[in-house]
């Protein structure tokens, strides 16, 4: 190993995730003056979520680590239970490894683990996708709170480089590179209709929906009753296909899973669900969908970029800066259907050829890997509070 080269290590732990570093990864491990690290925890090393750290692997990336710290349980305890197991795998793991800087990405728990291992350890932390907001969520306070113990910092818009400057980080450290995930538009070729049904061993109908629910962790309504009334809604499209793709691990996360598995059972002539689809497979969806339906983020960066109507439920991404594709409407199963008819409409349909994505153009990987290479890493853990009576 060059002892010269400046070690970058990526810490990723779900599918999602995974999918908007991949871009990043490949660019910091073909620089001959950049060392990849790579560390995997969470979702990735879980059979129930499909182990997807081989996906990692069958890339050509080396796993340096592997950060075990699911617990069989998404309760609050059980969360919080394997919060502190992570941070105790991740501090072993900066040991071991010595990164020069650790890049983090999003708002999840296991993310905030790894920043506290980092900044303990002494280690700058480069944080993607800070300053944004999710009201519903305790994701909210995860992605703030990793903001102030970050150094670097790649945001996905304007406002939202704005907002992570309000939270006391200084200006020349905070970057408007774009949202990550449109790197993945510009440079995979998505498939075309035959060979991703191929792929995902399903027919299209004549209207498919792409669907995704995950908990909203702070709703008063309770992930049961929600995915209940999208159920109803769904029903009332009897000629539509539907693609399901499965929440994640977050707090009751597995009552939803199930209550999927068995609509798709009841539904098995029109409708399929994954663990996973990895980024080809799951923009390929987007792109061969009618309306994309959920509280993913991915309704609100991704589907806007590929011009296709979003019906986005709930709280979950309420504070997201919003392209005029989305519909937004409250789980309710009148509203929903009212919703789904609007996104299909026609005047809908002809306004999407005009939407515009407010997440920047692409080529994020690159510019994010130029900074983090060059960048000075001198005098950076103590940090000092920006106020915003300063000069930008």
């Amino acid at each position: 190993m060059d002892l010269n080269k400046r070690k970058i290590c990526v810490v990723t732990g779900t599918r999602a995730e995974y999918g908007l570093l991949y871009w990043l990864m490949k660019e910091i491990d073909a620089d001959h003056d950049l060392l990849l690290q790579t560390i995997v925890t969470g979702m990735h090393l879980s059979p129930e979520f499909g182990l997807t750290y081989k996906v990692i692997e069958e890339d050509g990336f080396k796993i340096d680590e592997k950060v075990e710290m699911l617990l069989s349980s998404d309760t609050p305890v059980g969360i919080a239970k394997s919060m502190g197991i992570a941070t105790m795998g991740f501090a072993a793991s900066f040991e071991r490894l010595k990164p020069d800087i650790v890049v983090v990405l999003g708002d999840r728990y296991e993310i905030l683990a790894a920043a506290q291992a980092a900044m303990v350890a002494r280690i700058p932390i480069a944080h993607l996708h800070g300053g944004e907001t999710t009201e519903g969520l305790i994701d909210e306070a995860i992605r703030h709170s990793v903001t102030k113990m970050a150094h670097f910092h790649f945001v996905g818009a304007d406002p939202y480089r704005k907002r992570v400057i309000q939270l006391g980080e200084h200006p020349e450290r905070v970057w408007n590179t774009g949202a990550a995930s449109i790197d993945n538009i510009r440079r995979l070729k998505l498939l075309e209709k035959e060979e991703f049904e191929k792929s995902i061993q399903f027919k299209l109908g004549r209207k498919n929906f792409l669907i995704t629910y995950h908990p909203i962790t702070l709703s008063k309504i309770g992930p049961l009753n929600a995915i209940k009334e999208l159920f109803k809604a769904l029903d009332t499209f009897t000629d539509v296909h539907m693609i399901f793709t499965k929440s994640n691990s977050d707090t009751e996360g597995r009552v939803i899973n199930q209550m999927i598995d068995e609509y798709v059972l009841q539904n098995s002539e029109r409708s399929i669900a994954f663990t996973s689809l990895g980024q080809l497979r799951y923009l390929s969806a987007i792109k061969h969908s009618d309306v994309v339906i959920g509280n993913s983020s991915s309704g609100l960066v991704e589907a806007p970029f590929l011009q296709k109507p979003t019906v986005n439920l709930g709280d979950r991404q309420k504070g997201r800066l919003r392209a005029s594709s989305i519909v937004d409407c409250i789980e309710s199963s009148n509203e929903i259907v009212l919703a789904i008819n609007k996104a299909l409409s026609a005047d809908f349909q002809q306004k999407l050829k005009n939407v515009t994505s407010p997440y920047g153009t692409g080529n994020v990987a690159e510019k994010i890997k130029k900074i983090l290479k060059e960048v000075s890493l001198d005098d950076l853990l103590m940090k000092k509070f920006y106020d915003m009576e300063h000069d930008e």
